[in-house]
């Protein structure tokens, strides 16, 4: 069954991706003004996912598991597992970086936006993969 709240939370966790890339493309054009809007503006998403998804698991209570149906969902637990630890460093990496930039301290903000830009980014476009294997693969391969 299709849960709302959970492709709400993919569509954010999308948009976050669209604006770190925004954001990335705007740097490397030196437009640095509207790459601070862009990373600010996916920082403020990736705040309303965290805020929309601990919301989802407080009134739900629980999680959707993957059905067990072979290596689909050994696949799934890698793409979980690597989305889950790098999603519980993000806030603290987004963070600093942000901080950094907005305090001007740009060889810092760069050296650390090397790693947190990718990590980000994964974490990003692996919510998105997990909400489709969970809500659109898993029921294909069960017939459900």
């Amino acid at each position: 069954m299709q849960d709302a709240h959970a492709a709400l939370n993919a569509a954010l966790n999308l948009t976050s991706g669209v604006l770190l890339v925004a954001g990335w493309r705007a740097v490397r054009a030196r437009k640095i003004g509207l790459h601070k809007r862009l990373m600010l503006s996916a920082l403020g998403v990736s705040v309303v996912f965290l805020v929309s998804y601990l919301t989802r698991f407080a009134l739900k209570g629980e999680t959707t598991r993957f059905p067990d149906v072979g290596t689909w969902r050994s696949v799934y637990l890698c793409v979980l597992l690597t989305h889950t630890v790098l999603a519980a460093i993000v806030p603290f990496l987004a963070l600093r970086t942000a901080w950094l930039g907005w305090k001007d301290r740009l060889a810092s903000h760069r050296r650390l936006a090397r790693w947190t830009l990718p990590i980000w980014l994964y974490v990003s476009v692996t919510g998105v993969v997990i909400y489709a294997m969970l809500y659109h693969l898993a029921p294909a391969l069960t017939g459900a």
